[in-house]
């Protein structure tokens, strides 16, 4: 019989290219790693890595197990599922992954009311974009995502996630106070001079007079004194949902997270969607 630990540790591989990636993600140290592959190719009689310049690849036998094993994986994940879903108390653990400004803006009302309502569950949350927290949800290492898609440039989801619609949310143009709306010029293109990914160190940016920033009202926060905001016509907007594995859709834990997402979202869409800015007034986006 194969060795279930020794499976994971192979899949692991696979899936992250190497074993250092691989150990990093099992909390396990690289050499432990190795010593469970090399069980598993004493194990099975085949042999499983072979160099390839300064890494290892798998062979064809590996890569025909580690198949299996992705199989075998999401089998035992559907297995709890079920078992999961004939509890009638939300107790045990559900991990989340959720973009910055949701972070802020929805997770904390969210996880607040699951510790008042289930004191058995723990909630891991971890903020990530969704560039990387739907691969790892995929790989079963998050429960629930939230992720975020511009109306103009969606996501191409995979099929086997489900989806919940939490709010729409609209962007406004930040500029210096002082600034000349010179986006009412059409044609111009914007010269991209600073890059930041955060929006605290955009607005820091903006109130220092060096560029004009796009921030989301999501999570936005208080604004310096030295910027004002403008009401871009059409509107900047992009979806917020909530992420899942289909196979996850009857356990109680994804579904009270589910729902207390949806009701943090719900005592936020006002703010999101409210056109009574302070400070702003409006232009039109060429």
């Amino acid at each position: 019989m194969i060795d279930f630990n020794r499976l994971r540790c192979l899949h692991a591989v696979a899936t992250h290219g190497s074993v250092t990636r691989a150990a990093a993600e099992l909390h396990l140290s690289p050499s432990a790693v190795s010593q469970q592959l090399s069980k598993l190719e004493e194990e099975l009689g085949h042999r499983l890595l072979e160099p390839k310049g300064r890494g290892i690849r798998l062979t064809e036998p590996a890569l025909m197990l580690a198949g299996h094993a992705t199989a075998v994986l999401a089998q035992l994940e559907r297995a709890r599922a079920d078992l999961e879903a004939t509890e009638t108390a939300v107790h045990g653990s559900v991990r989340l992954g959720v973009f910055p400004t949701a972070a802020r803006g929805i997770a904390p009302s969210a996880l607040a009311s699951l510790r008042q309502a289930h004191t058995r569950l723990e909630v891991q949350m971890q903020e990530l974009e969704p560039t990387d927290s739907i691969g790892m949800l995929l790989r079963g290492d998050l429960d629930v995502v939230v992720a975020q898609d511009w109306f103009n440039s969606p996501l191409v989801l995979p099929r086997d996630l489900e989806r919940r619609e939490l709010l729409d949310d609209q962007a406004d143009l930040v500029v210096p106070a002082n600034h000349r709306l010179t986006l009412r010029m059409s044609g111009i293109e914007p010269d991209i001079v600073h890059t930041a990914a955060e929006h605290p160190t955009q607005l820091a940016l903006v109130a220092a007079g060096l560029g004009v920033a796009v921030i989301p009202r999501l999570g936005r926060g208080e604004l310096p004194r030295k910027v004002r905001l403008v009401q871009v016509t059409p509107a900047l907007s992009r979806r917020v949902y909530a992420l899942w594995r289909a196979n996850d859709s009857r356990r109680p834990t994804v579904k009270a997270l589910l729902d207390a997402l949806e009701a943090a979202a719900r005592d936020v869409r006002p703010r999101a969607r409210s056109r009574n800015l302070s400070r702003s007034s409006s232009t039109t986006a060429a």
